[in-house]
This record gives C-alpha cells, sequence and structure tokens, in this order.
C-alpha cells in the first residue's frame, strides 16, 4: 500500500539566522558564511540569501522561479520590520546591497551592486537621517553608476570619464573632495548617461531596482569572465550562484566611518599577526578599486581603538571557529563594527604549508586535515627557481608554459654549440623551432629550452620535465631561424647567438637580457643540501619536510620514477622514489649509438644483423648494470625499445640532397645510398602509429632478445656482487595477447640460457604497457601473458582521442579550451570519462584473470595531482613520473588515502 505524501516544495530564501557554514553548494561560500557569522553572535547587518537552486532554474528557463518573488517579499518585509525601515520610503528609507556569492571564491568575476533602494524622493530622506547631505548624494551616484553598468549594461567608462570631470572642474584629485552640489550635479549627468546609452530612465522604484540587480547577478554567472576564471579554476560550470540581499551600513559617513579587508594571518607568509588595509570614509569598492590609498590595518587602533580591539577579538574567534586563515571584509558606521564577510582565505604556497603545520601544532586540526590544506600545485611552486618580481627587464614574447622554473643563459641555436659552450663554463638557452630525440644532448646542458612550435607534451616539453629543465614551448611570436643563428622577435628585434635571454618556465614569457633569479631552498632540501630540524633550518623547508612525513605515512600508492641513467635513478632515490616505473631504453641509442641502429636497420643477412646486436649488447649491459646499481633493492622497469623508427634515421631531404651531390661530383656514395633506399623503405606517414614497440622487436629479429639478455645479464652481475636488482621487463604497444606471447616465450628462453650460464636464479617478472584502446578492452586475454601492467596514457590518450599530441595543442587546443569543450589538456589531466573508464575496465579485467597483477601507471599522468587522485581511486599499485614531480606524487598520494569531501581548499 503506498504512502501519502506532500509534494516537495523548494525553498528558495534563507534569512541569515537559518543557515550555515555547510550548505555552500545551496547559499554559496559567501551566504553560508554570513549566516555562520550570524549563528556566533557577530555583528552582520541583517538579510537574506536567495539561493543557487533558483539562479539554476533562472538560466535554465530565462525565468525566475514562480515562487521567488513572494518568497523575496516576506523575507523583505521581515527584514522591514526589524529594521524599522521601509525599502526606499522617502523620509526614513532602507538600503539594501544585493551581492553574488558562488560556492567557491571567484573574485571579481560576478557582480554586486550598493545602495539599492536611493531615488530622487528618498536621497533627501537619506540626507536627513544621515545629517549629512553630502553622503546622500555620494551614496546615490555611487548607486546610479554600479546598477548602470552592472544592470543596465552601460560602458563603465563613461561614467568615470563624468567623474573625473567634475574633479577637474574643481580642481581636486579625490572624489571625497567633491561636495553635495557637485555630487548632485554628477548624478543627473549620471542619469543622462543611463537614458542615452540604456535606452530607458534610471529606476525610481526601489523594488524594480532590486529585482533587476538579483536577475544581473544571476546573468553574471555566465558572463565570457566568469566562465573563462571558472575554466581556469577548475570549477563546475554548473553550480550558479547564490544572490545575497543585506541591509547596508555605510563606511562613507566621515572620518570615524570607513571599510577595510582583514587576514587572521599574512597571506604571503603564514606569519601571525595584524594583516590587512582600512581606509576611511569610503565603501567596499574603493578599497578594490584602489582610488585612493589605504592604511595599514594596525593603524586602525590609533583611528577607533574600540573597533579596533572588538574587529581583533572576531578575527581569533573566527580563525578558531574555521580553523583557518580567515579573510574578512567589514565597515565601520560612525564607530560601530559590522562584519561584511569571511572565508577562508586564500594564500601563496608558502603560506599554506606554514599554516598547515602551524595549525597541526596549535591543536586545532590533525595531520589528516593538514594534507588537506596544501596540494601538489602549491608545492610544484616552491621546488621551481624564479626570477625577481622587482628587476626591470624588458619581456619579449609569450609561449606555453612548459616545464616550471626561471632560465638565464645565452641564446644558442643547435645542440652540439650548447654542450661545447656548457663545457667551457657558459650558462645557455637552447632555442630550436621544435626538439628531437638528437637534441637530448644539448637539452642536458642548457639551463632551460625554448621553442617556437609545441606545446606541453611535445618533445620539448616532456624531456624538460622529466629533467626538470624549464621550457617554454609554442612561442610562435618568435621567428627562429636556426640556419643564420638567429632569433626575431616582435618589433623586428634580432636576437644573435651569444645574446642573453631569460625564460620563465611557470608564466611561459620570454625576457631580453638577464633577470636576477632566487634559487628554491626546498629543491635543495630534496636533494639533501638542506636538512629539516636543523636549528638554523629554513621554516618553509621544515613545514614542507613535516607535511611530506604525514603524506608518506598515509598513502597507499608507491610513487616510482621514470629514469633512464644511473644519474637521473640517483636523484629519483633523493627525491623519495620507490623504483623506476619506465626505463625508456630508446634513449640509449641515440649519439654515438645511432651509427649501431642504422647498421642494424640495413643489415641485409644474419650475420651483419647479428654482428650489429653484438656491437650493442655490452653497451647494454653497461647501462643496466649502472642503472640496477644506482636503484638496488628497488624495481627498475624496463621498456624495451619503443622509438618510432624515423627518429633513428637520417631526414630523408638531407639525405637525397647528399646522395645527389656525390652522384653530380662522381664520388663515392654507396653507404649514403642504401641508407636512402632503406629511409624510402621504411617511411611512414604517421610513425606513431607504425614501425615501434613490440612490432619492431617482431620484424628485426634478435633485437629484443638482445635487449632482454642485456638485461639478464646485468642483474646477474649484480647479484653475485651481493646486489640487489629487481628488474622487470616490460613490452611496448601490445594490441594483442598473440604479441606478447611470442615476444615472452623468446624471452624466456633467453634468460634461462642466462640462469645456466651465470649459476644465479633470476626472477625478472614481464609484463607490459596498455597505452591502446584494443589492449585495455584486451585486458583481461592480455593478463595471461603479463605479469604486470602499466598504463602508458600520453598514448592512450593520443590513440582514444585521435589526437597527434605532438600537433594539436598549437593547432586547435586553444579554441577548444576556449569553447569549454576541455577544462584543461587530456595530456595533462587524465581524461576519466574516455581514457580513463578504460584504465578501469583493463585494471578490473586483467585482476579477474590474474589476482595479483601487478598495475602502474608511466604516463605524464603519473605526476599530475588530479590524476594521481584518480589512478589511487581505481586501485593502481604505483605510479611513475620524472624524477621532478617525485615530491608532488608522494603529497597527492598522501592526500587521495585522507580525502575528506568536508575540506575544501581552492
Amino acid at each position: 500500500m503506498s504512502e501519502n505524501k506532500e509534494p516537495h516544495v523548494a525553498k528558495f530564501v534563507y534569512d541569515f539566522t537559518e543557515g550555515n557554514k555547510d550548505l555552500k553548494d545551496l547559499l554559496g561560500g559567501k551566504g553560508a558564511n554570513l549566516a555562520e557569522m550570524t549563528n556566533l553572535g557577530l555583528p552582520v547587518p541583517p538579510g537574506f540569501t536567495i539561493t543557487t537552486d533558483a539562479c539554476k532554474v533562472y538560466l535554465d528557463s530565462g525565468e525566475e522561479p514562480a515562487a521567488l518573488r513572494d518568497e523575496v517579499s516576506a523575507h523583505l518585509d521581515a527584514l522591514e520590520s526589524r529594521m524599522g525601515k521601509k525599502l526606499g520610503q522617502p523620509d526614513n528609507p532602507l538600503l539594501v546591497s544585493v551581492r553574488s556569492g558562488a560556492k567557491f571564491s571567484m573574485p571579481g568575476m560576478m557582480d554586486t551592486v550598493l545602495n539599492i533602494g536611493l531615488s530622487d524622493k528618498s536621497v533627501k530622506g537619506l540626507a536627513d537621517q544621515a545629517g549629512d547631505e553630502r553622503f546622500a548624494w555620494d551614496s546615490y551616484r555611487r548607486l546610479i553608476q554600479m546598477f548602470g553598468k552592472t544592470v543596465l549594461g552601460v560602458d563603465g567608462d563613461l561614467f568615470e570619464e563624468a567623474l573625473d570631470k567634475a574633479k577637474e572642474a574643481k580642481k581636486v584629485t579625490v572624489d571625497t573632495e567633491l561636495d553635495a552640489a557637485e555630487l548632485k550635479k554628477l548624478v543627473a549627468t549620471f542619469k543622462k548617461i543611463v537614458k542615452k546609452e540604456a535606452g530607458r530612465d534610471f529606476p525610481q522604484d526601489p523594488r524594480e531596482q532590486m529585482d533587476l540587480a538579483i536577475h544581473a547577478v544571476f546573468d553574471s554567472w555566465n558572463t565570457d569572465r566568469a566562465k573563462l576564471y571558472r575554466r581556469q579554476e577548475r570549477i563546475p560550470h554548473d553550480l550558479g550562484t547564490a544572490v545575497n540581499v543585506c541591509s547596508m551600513v555605510f563606511g562613507n559617513l566621515g572620518p570615524d566611518s570607513g571599510t577595510g579587508v582583514a587576514f587572521t594571518r599574512d597571506p604571503a607568509s603564514g606569519h601571525q599577526g595584524v594583516y590587512g588595509d582600512y581606509l576611511q570614509n569610503a565603501q567596499g569598492e574603493d578599497v578594490v578599486a584602489g582610488i585612493r590609498n589605504t592604511v595599514p590595518l594596525a593603524e586602525l587602533e590609533q583611528i577607533d581603538k574600540k573597533s579596533y580591539d572588538q574587529l581583533m577579538q572576531i578575527m581569533e574567534t573566527l580563525e578558531n571557529h574555521y580553523k583557518d586563515l580567515c579573510d574578512i571584509e567589514f565597515t565601520i558606521e560612525r564607530g560601530q563594527l559590522w562584519m561584511l564577510q569571511t572565508r577562508v582565505g586564500k594564500r601563496t604556497a608558502g603560506a599554506a604549508f606554514r599554516i598547515a603545520t602551524q595549525l597541526v601544532d596549535q591543536g586545532l586540526i590533525d595531520e589528516t586535515e593538514a594534507l588537506q590544506r596544501v596540494n601538489g600545485a602549491q608545492l610544484a611552486q616552491l621546488m621551481f627557481p624564479k626570477f625577481d618580481e622587482e628587476a626591470k627587464v624588458a619581456q619579449v614574447g609569450r609561449g606555453i608554459a612548459a616545464s616550471p622554473g626561471a632560465a638565464v643563459g645565452k641564446a644558442v641555436f643547435d645542440s652540439y654549440t650548447a654542450v661545447k659552450w656548457s663545457r667551457s663554463g657558459e650558462k645557455v638557452i637552447l632555442v630550436r623551432r621544435e626538439t628531437n630525440p638528437d637534441d637530448l644532448d644539448g637539452m642536458i646542458a642548457a639551463e632551460g629550452i625554448l621553442t617556437s612550435r609545441g606545446g606541453k607534451t611535445s618533445h620539448a616539453a616532456v624531456v624538460a620535465r622529466g629533467m626538470g629543465k624549464t621550457c617554454v614551448c609554442g612561442a610562435e611570436e618568435l621567428e627562429v631561424d636556426t640556419k643564420r643563428r638567429r632569433m626575431t622577435i616582435p618589433g623586428g628585434h634580432v636576437v644573435e647567438e651569444g645574446d642573453v635571454i631569460s625564460i620563465d618556465g611557470s608564466s611561459g614569457k620570454v625576457y631580453l637580457g638577464e633577470v636576477p633569479v632566487v634559487p628554491s631552498p626546498v629543491v635543495e632540501y630534496f636533494e639533501g643540501r638542506m636538512h629539516a630540524g636543523a636549528q638554523d633550518a629554513d621554516e618553509l623547508v621544515e613545514a614542507v619536510h613535516r607535511i611530506m612525513a604525514f603524506a608518506d605515512r598515509k598513502r597507499r600508492l608507491r610513487v616510482r620514477a621514470n629514469a633512464d641513467n644511473a644519474e637521473d635513478a640517483l636523484r629519483a632515490r633523493r627525491f623519495g622514489a620507490q623504483g623506476i616505473g619506465l626505463c625508456r631504453t630508446e634513449h640509449m641509442f641515440l649519439g654515438e649509438r645511432r651509427e649501431m641502429v642504422e647498421k642494424l636497420i640495413l643489415a641485409d643477412t644474419q650475420d651483419e644483423r647479428e654482428a650489429a646486436l653484438a656491437e650493442l649488447l655490452p653497451l647494454q649491459k653497461k647501462d643496466f648494470v649502472e642503472l640496477f646499481s644506482a636503484m638496488d633493492g628497488l624495481p627498475v622497469t624496463v621498456r624495451l625499445l619503443d622509438p618510432p623508427l624515423h627518429e633513428f634515421l637520417p631526414d630523408i631531404t638531407e639525405l637525397s640532397v647528399r646522395v645527389a651531390l656525390a652522384e653530380s661530383r662522381q664520388e663515392s656514395h654507396e653507404n649514403d645510398l642504401r641508407l636512402l633506399q632503406a629511409v624510402h623503405r621504411l617511411h611512414e606517414q604517421n610513425p606513431m602509429l607504425g614501425l615501434r614497440g613490440v612490432r619492431l622487436g617482431l620484424v628485426i629479429p634478435g633485437l629484443f632478445t638482445m635487449q632482454v639478455r642485456a638485461i639478464a645479464e646485468a642483474a646477474a652481475e649484480r647479484k653475485n656482487a651481493k646486489g640487489d636488482p629487481r628488474a622487470e621487463i616490460m613490452i611496448p604497444l601490445v594490441g594483442t595477447v598473440q604479441e606478447l606471447e611470442i615476444v615472452r616465450e623468446e624471452a624466456d628462453q633467453v634468460i634461462a640460457e642466462v640462469e645456466a650460464a651465470t649459476g644465479t636464479q633470476l626472477k625478472l617478472a614481464i609484463g607490459t604497457m596498455i597505452e591502446l584502446p584494443r589492449a585495455a578492452l584486451t585486458a583481461g586475454q592480455i593478463a595471461e601473458a603479463a605479469e604486470f601492467f602499466s598504463f602508458g596514457t600520453n598514448d592512450l590518450t593520443q590513440t582514444v582521442w585521435g589526437f597527434s599530441r605532438d600537433d594539436v595543442e598549437a593547432s586547435f587546443f586553444t579554441a577548444y579550451l576556449e569553447k569549454g569543450i576541455f577544462g584543461v589538456s587530456p595530456f595533462e589531466t587524465i581524461d576519466k570519462d574516455g581514457v580513463g573508464s578504460l584504465v578501469k575496465a583493463a585494471a578490473t579485467a586483467g585482476r579477474a584473470t590474474r589476482p595479483d597483477l601487478k598495475l602502474g601507471v608511466c604516463g605524464e599522468h603519473g605526476g599530475d595531482p588530479e590524476s594521481v587522485h584518480f589512478f589511487h581511486e581505481v586501485g593502481l599499485d604505483y605510479v611513475s613520473c620524472s624524477p621532478f614531480r617525485i615530491p608532488v606524487a608522494r603529497l597527492e598520494a598522501g592526500r587521495a588515502a585522507t580525502e575528506s569531501t568536508g575540506s575544501d581548499h581552492r
């Protein structure tokens, strides 16, 4: 039998006495916190909040909810009764502010209108009420100006120009020096501007003013600037904004009145003290607009000690209540303090770490909550050096901020010069149109890399991040001429090779000349050059040390490094890596070894092929011995060769010219001709989807078995030397289990041969990289032949989306971001709905086949904060990332393990 239930009736308006700080979804941050302060008994002007639900209905339908007007009327009647005034009545007017307030703070992005209720009739009543005619007319001109711009869409500059003319006529510089008569004239001028520009008179009905202002605040949710801000801050677009209608209190009533902002701690450093600004005889927008100079908050003690002491007590109350740094807005009306807003305050990265540990020490929060007060993006900011912001330098261009940091050096235009000059003690910036694997030596030698092409996942960006090098990519306005060794910047100025430039990988800015650099003590700490706990330890380093210790105790995910040599491996260990999740062996075949690979590719007979492989084997073994030594006792996942084949072959155009010139001069060119024929034979339109990975190992007999033998022999040598090598062999680009089975069978045979020859038992796990959609979809089958999966999310993203990651960022990603198709590039943060679904499905299917299947990720997403949380949720065992991103991954893994839905510190 069904139970009769009355239909749920939505409530769209809440008095400040009805809400609390936990209702941010419904009341927005501002409304929820005004309600919370009211509940605490703090002096908050009475008012009410229109919910985000009402906003959503309005935005979806174009009309406010049917019940909203009556609810607003009922709350307005109650407010008028409490205040003993009526909205806009001529003799004793009630004035209100109409202010936006979304769940997440969006400062300056949405609209506010003050002094609602003033009209030609009520302005006199306000003057009589306040005993100050100038104040009343100043408030009226402010209303017309704000209402005209915000509600009626009038160009705000027209009001500013009229205000400037009034000040010029009076020969004054600030608006407070305009008297009542001059402000009356200004009001008349403002009304004429509204009539001309908006095609209607400024509304004299106070209720019409309020209703139109409420609609304007709703509409401001979807302004271009608000949408752009939400995309930047990754705030969902469907939240809507609440609207707060609050009785006005006036800071512009004379020298015993004023307005200000205060912080319970310094948002720049985290230090406790008196921080903020105060402005006498002003309304709130005056402080924000900067039209007059404020005084430090500490001076309020001399100006109005009673209000100052009360404010200090309220600040302590709020910080203890919110258990965090609070950002406060207040107004003093003729000696009476009023609280207009509080919120958990934004802070610098350094302040975030200091404050989190301070609050733990004060017993206000525990370690779990401390982890939610900081994030990986903040830690990354602390790790990279920065330019001195006080320096005066010329900015000459801007590209994509690909790898954070600040780098200064002489511009060089090829890797050979970069290495040569670097060895001579010169600091250089490698400038290229784009980089390729042959530029690796130059990239290592350079202080930073600047390219005119490419994006955040281009070769330059990915490699630079892996090395911790500063990198700016895609600076298209810079014309790079590598042949003439010069770069032309906008305006025609030419940067010749050897000229000093500076690049900022955190902002993408490029400067002419040297900008002083400030080093990061946090990196020195991770490198072991600065010890936390020492008497002279930097307090920021101490805070970072403690937070990292919290994270390491809490996290479940292990963190490995992407590293290809012993030097990177040792650095990774210092940064806290628990193994290597990806060793790219193709990086071992560049430079002098490239010719050996060419011999292998050009081999016509089995003898030639075996000779080439025999030449490579001892070099590969040496690489692995060094790597296993550096990572002794920790797992090392070695990916067998996986380059697009063209990276090992000369450029087809250059080689054709060389052959043609040799023929015209009747010079010997047999080798070049054979090479050209091979290049033509192996040429691919899309090398990233061609002969690479496991396909290369199957087509070139002996290539993968040579690598497996080198790994096995290196592991045996380390083990016989009392080491603890833990090698894992990863087969790349597998799309079907049959590919893996063939390679695995050959690998098992080689490993058995090495074990027999060395008398050493080896436990070499063999697994695969899941980087193709088919591999993810058939993961249950592939797990039959794999002991581990490592998700290569770079290529998986590329193949799922059908994007060429080397091209798309520079071509259309900007448009996709602007149009809201992406909130963030899928190459930066895992696409949970698409790529993430495949990862989750493959993990589930793989473990259904093999319950002990080890699961990790080694794409760029392994060091991305948001992605780390996803990998924790789907149950992976580890993430792997570049050495310099290891601390970020460790921190985020700890945060993921302790995440609380109640914490919100955007």
